[in-house]
């Protein structure tokens, strides 16, 4: 299926859009958040803190390059179009609902956003570990995602608003998408 010029630049640059995204967030958190409780306030930063994350992550499209390099062979483990999907509705979109429901629900469902961004730092840094190199992102999964999700987590529980539902969600939701991702990659290698 052909897409559009217009679609085909979305996919291929969103992490741009992204970070500058991400940089307005910020900007604008001393408006937004104002009056907030912390644990609000944190959940709110997964979202910029993730795009910039990104823009570590994908610039020059290195993500999906050293994922095809590493687990492709001679397949294309990730297309261009699967890294938009994965991360315009799979972190975007999950953490959009994550700060709505936290807002307006409970601050619990924040950590779905929390457990997102922790998930995805120790998957980086165990893959860090374990190849003794650098891997696209490493840099920002342990120095934004680490203390802010840190952070985050801990809010959300010395707020009274963690409990055993709510942190196995966050987890359980966190550990779902990194699988479906991982489980992707390899049905596309087979």
């Amino acid at each position: 299926m052909n897409s559009s010029p217009t679609i085909q630049r979305l996919v291929a640059n969103w992490c741009y859009g992204g970070f500058l995204a991400g940089l307005l967030l910020l900007g604008l958190l001393p408006v937004i958040a104002h009056g907030w409780p912390l644990a609000l306030v944190l959940v709110y930063l997964q979202l910029p803190i993730y795009m910039l994350h990104q823009l570590e992550e994908h610039d020059g499209d290195r993500f999906r390059t050293f994922v095809n390099a590493l687990f492709g062979g001679k397949r294309e483990a990730l297309t261009p179009a699967a890294v938009f999907v994965i991360n315009i509705p799979g972190v975007w979109g999950v953490n959009l609902a994550s700060i709505l429901l936290a807002a307006f629900v409970d601050p619990g469902y924040g950590l779905i956003g929390i457990d997102l961004t922790l998930v995805n730092a120790l998957a980086h840094i165990a893959q860090g570990i374990a190849l003794r190199r650098y891997n696209p992102g490493l840099g920002t999964a342990i120095f934004l995602f680490l203390p802010v999700g840190g952070l985050g987590l801990w809010a959300i529980n010395a707020a009274g608003h963690g409990g055993l539902f709510f942190n196995g969600l966050g987890l359980a939701s966190a550990v779902a998408i990194h699988a479906a991702i991982i489980g992707y990659v390899v049905r596309r290698t087979r």
